[in-house]
């Protein structure tokens, strides 16, 4: 197997995981949900509420994973990662910027502050998915 796809693969376990993840613990990812978004938190732009939110992400990141596996599709679904990613990095932010607000916590500071900065090279690995 081409170093190319193994890299691939790998995003796309990753990505599968993370999926099945948002399902089995959606609590996890309840504090990178924008509270703006949410309409159980009176958010001015809440269609959804914040468990919703996190189930309805899942739908993307399966579908890249599968994307990724599937060489003629491979490239788009690297693409559309990459920007997924990016789009992620704003409830990254606006969860580290709660975390150092005044109802953050000790533990929410260590885990946004790793959080955020894995954006970077997760968005630099599915872009690298493209050359697959």
């Amino acid at each position: 197997m081409k170093p190319a796809t193994l890299n691939a693969w790998a995003l796309a376990a990753l990505l599968a995981a993370s999926s099945m993840n948002h399902l089995r613990s959606p609590e996890f990812y309840y504090p990178v949900v924008p509270p703006s978004l949410c309409s159980d938190k009176g958010g001015k732009l809440g269609l959804m509420t914040r468990h919703q939110w996190v189930i309805v992400s899942s739908a993307p990141e399966a579908l890249a994973a599968i994307g990724l596996l599937i060489p003629a599709t491979r490239k788009f679904a690297a693409t559309t990662t990459a920007i997924m990613f990016m789009g992620f990095t704003a409830g990254h932010v606006s969860a580290l910027r709660r975390a150092y607000g005044p109802g953050g916590t000790a533990s929410a500071k260590r885990i946004h502050s790793v959080r955020l900065p894995l954006q970077v090279p997760l968005v630099a690995w599915a872009w690298s998915a493209r050359r697959s």
